[in-house]
């Protein structure tokens, strides 16, 4: 594909983009899905990342509402109980979670609203939004799903072990998401994704709006014309 088609391919297309859609990323750890998404949203200006909440104190360097809304444990569980989390879950001692109104208003101002989040959290949310568009990121192969983990430097075998063992878990449910990408070339795979999140828009039953306009203005002419 040469630069003119791609620039064609991530232009918006003619249809009405009111409001934008929901999509989920998962992969395994070591899959580059962190990395593709910093290329996804410097590459592009029509995404949002979301941003979670989370109950554990900011680190240095971290600031509110950027890496995420840092709230009190008594606040978190006020957020579960008032249906405020799309999905939420406890890491160490820590609740993690997708606040709902964070997410609703970047949609409405047309953002696609990007989620990294566990499976476990990514089928929550296809059950809470059925609309939702769940992608899942792999490496080409297993061998090099090692070799990325090992290239950190910053993880032990016994980690790599661990994770190793979870990605076996985690690819028995892959069949739940709605695409899979393989992360093989990070441009590549960026130009890919982007191209399956906009095509989303001209499904049908994303254009319901633009169809009753059509419908509308068929039926003002039809009558018009047989005056």
């Amino acid at each position: 594909m040469n630069d003119h088609e791609d620039m064609e391919r991530t232009e918006h297309h003619p249809f009405e983009r009111n409001k934008g859609m929901l999509v989920v990323i998962s992969g395994f750890s070591g899959s580059g899905k962190g990395t593709l998404m910093k290329q996804l949203m410097e590459n592009y200006d029509y995404y949002s990342l979301s941003i979670s909440a989370t109950t554990r104190a900011p680190r240095p360097g971290e600031q509110e509402g950027r890496e995420y809304f840092f709230v009190s444990r008594e606040r978190f569980m006020e957020m579960i109980q008032n249906d405020e989390l799309l999905e939420y879950a406890k890491y160490v001692d820590n609740y993690y979670g997708t606040p709902r109104s964070y997410v609703e208003q970047e949609m409405a101002r047309g953002k696609d609203v990007i989620l990294e989040i566990e499976m476990q959290g990514a089928l929550k949310i296809k059950a809470k939004y059925p609309e939702s568009v769940l992608v899942f990121i792999t490496p080409p192969t297993v061998e090099e799903l090692i070799a990325r983990l090992r290239k950190r430097g910053t993880e032990t075998e016994d980690v790599i072990r661990k994770r190793l063992e979870k990605a076996a878990m985690e690819a028995e449910g892959i069949e739940a998401y709605d695409y899979i990408l393989v992360n093989d070339n990070l441009d590549k795979t960026a130009k890919h994704l982007n191209y399956l999140i906009q095509d989303q828009h001209m499904r049908v039953r994303s254009q319901i709006a633009f169809l009753e306009r059509i419908r509308k203005e068929l039926r003002v002419n039809y009558a018009y014309m047989n005056q």
